[in-house]
């Protein structure tokens, strides 16, 4: 709580994506992007990106490299919501 009192939540997400775990030994959004997709984390599509968010707050549970019908079904609805959002126009507006 005293986090979202002093950073607001986009430096929280920011954070937590650079410190999650996305498979043994794979360390952020960054490394997990290089790792599963060979591309930095900047040029993902929204598909690879939508699978990387489908597996947290598990992934050494859920997997990126063997995504079972959860992890599926999980990126096919984060995907639908980064369209509703707007996309990567949304994101833009943040900045």
């Amino acid at each position: 709580m005293l986090i979202e009192l002093a950073w607001p939540k986009e430096r929280i997400l920011e954070v937590y994506l650079n410190v999650a775990e996305f498979g043994r030994g794979t360390w952020g959004v960054q490394a997990a992007s290089k790792r599963y997709f060979r591309k930095d984390a900047a040029k993902l599509t929204r598909a690879e990106a939508a699978l990387l968010a489908a597996v947290l707050p598990a992934p050494k549970r859920y997997r990126v490299d063997a995504p079972g019908p959860y992890v599926r079904r999980r990126a096919a609805w984060i995907e639908r919501q980064m369209a509703a959002l707007g996309g990567p126009g949304y994101l833009a507006g943040l900045e």
